[in-house]
């Protein structure tokens, strides 16, 4: 397995991908579509403050994915990163992959002088959160959201 950045030809197996993070104990979020999607990925792609990290299985299909932007720079910690979605798929979970992302994203946002890396994970996605705890990672904060109409 190999980690490398997407180029526009992964576009539909990356959107196939995603499909899984709406899987339960996830949801697919309101509004979403397809085209959107497509838009996100390619925003990702032209912008040099983000990119999609792919996990490659030796027979080419992509296998897992991290997405990484540098989200903004703190006043009080400088430049961050924000790793938006983390998903392995179903039939290869549970072999190294996904901590193997994760350093992929540590190593991404650190050569972009960020001074941290975050993410969100819905309370329902326990399994997640052991996971991210066993990598390494500590929890600290508790976030709120508001979906905007």
């Amino acid at each position: 397995m190999t980690i490398r950045c997407a180029t526009p030809a992964d576009e539909d197996a990356v959107l196939m991908l995603f499909e899984e993070l709406f899987d339960p104990p996830g949801r697919r979020p309101r509004g979403y579509t397809r085209a959107r999607g497509a838009a996100g990925f390619r925003h990702a792609l032209a912008n040099p403050d983000a990119d999609l990290l792919l996990a490659v299985a030796e027979d080419g299909a992509i296998i897992g994915l991290s997405s990484v932007y540098v989200d903004l720079e703190s006043i009080r910690f400088g430049r961050r990163c924000w790793l938006e979605d983390l998903v392995v798929t179903a039939q290869r979970r549970s072999q190294g992959i996904g901590r193997r992302l994760l350093d992929a994203s540590t190593t991404w946002a650190r050569e972009r002088g960020c001074t941290h890396l975050l993410l969100n994970s819905a309370v329902t996605r326990t399994d997640a959160h052991r996971f991210y705890l066993a990598s390494g990672m500590t929890q600290t904060s508790l976030n709120f959201g508001r979906e905007i109409d």
